[in-house]
């Protein structure tokens, strides 16, 4: 009889532990193994991870922005793969359905999605801040303290005129976490993939320096926008820069009011005191008036070679210029321009 009830309660405990087992087994296939983020399909939600944040703020994130329906599985996964102590900044893509282990593993590996930056139509070095700091952790004003360092740009051999010249306008792909340091490394690394030998060559024929062909784009840039006519306008300068001839480029003197609204450039103007009025200063001013994009950089790399020295813009207002070889003829041009905004009542 005392055997018989050890066989049985023998039996009983092996049953419970098989249950238990299974029962366990279960379990932590369902935690590690199951989907556990939203189920909408083709929606994935970026999930950004500030600097210095802990496993506190992702759990709670993640659980707050219903990105993941069961916070308890999630921290089990996170605990036993070690993620609560390797937090990782950064942008992840989630996708829908996933699994706590591959949502651990991707957060725990790092593995960022690359963000896209885009910058143009860029004049001053806060609008350059702004536009480049737009989709990243890092703040504008970060980015600006650096654009205006003396100290920290020179390591790149720019000043503070020049230092706009080394943000070639494009769409990058960089990490959303990236420091401000980091990206200007960036930049400098694209600033000289651009200026390949064959354009520093092109470059040199004109007596120019990368940083000159910039300011005399950023001037061509904006005088027109009409891309089709800059390496005529870039010629005009050109042939001024030969002979010595003031750039008398009105947008330089915009540039050294600091009024861009200026619509009409008057005598009392001409008479700003500052090294980027081209009326007074033969030459190019000492850095670019904004930022060139790459088709106004090749403009001047390929300029059209011509005869005019001077241009105005055409009386029909469709932005486009006419060109002289002589001053009469440019006056002639001037004064059919100014009737026209007399006429439009634009001052």
């Amino acid at each position: 009889m005392i055997a018989d009830k050890k066989k049985k309660l023998l039996l009983i405990l092996i049953i419970t532990f098989s249950v238990l087992g299974i029962s366990m087994t279960f379990y932590f296939y369902q935690v590690f193994f199951s989907p556990n983020t939203f189920s909408e399909p083709d929606q994935p939600i970026a999930l950004r991870i500030p600097s210095n944040a802990n496993y506190k703020y992702v759990a709670n994130k993640l659980y707050d922005d219903q990105i993941i329906n069961d916070a308890v599985s999630f921290a089990f996964v996170a605990k036993v793969l070690g993620y609560q102590e390797l937090v990782k900044p950064g942008l992840y893509t989630i996708k829908p359905r996933m699994t706590n282990l591959e949502l651990v593993r991707l957060l725990r590996s790092g593995r960022q999605t690359p963000v896209r930056i885009t910058f143009n139509n860029v004049r001053t070095k806060e609008d350059l801040a702004e536009k480049i700091s737009d989709n990243l952790e890092m703040e504008e004003e970060q980015f600006l303290a650096l654009l205006q360092d003396s100290v920290y740009i020179r390591k790149f051999d720019f000043n503070e005129e020049t230092i706009m010249s080394m943000f070639i306008p494009n769409t990058y792909e960089v990490w959303w976490n990236t420091s401000p340091e980091a990206l200007f490394d960036r930049m400098y690394k694209e600033y000289n993939d651009f200026w390949t030998d064959v354009r520093k060559k092109k470059a040199a024929e004109l007596g120019l320096n990368p940083k000159e062909v910039s300011t005399l784009a950023s001037i061509v840039q904006a005088e027109s926008q009409k891309k089709d006519e800059r390496a005529k306008i870039a010629g005009v300068y050109l042939n001024r820069l030969k002979l010595n001839m003031p750039l008398q480029a009105d947008p330089t003197l915009v540039f050294a009011l600091g009024d861009f609204s200026l619509k009409r450039i008057l005598n009392i103007h001409k008479e700003t005191e500052s090294p980027y009025n081209t009326y007074k200063y033969a030459g190019l001013p000492p850095g670019p008036i904004n930022l060139p994009d790459i088709n106004s950089l090749d403009a001047v790399l390929n300029f059209e070679d011509h005869d005019y020295l001077y241009f105005c813009a055409k009386e029909d207002f469709s932005g486009y210029h006419a060109f002289a070889k002589t001053l009469s003829e440019h006056n002639a041009n001037a004064r059919r321009y100014q009737a026209a905004l007399n006429a439009a009542k634009i001052f």
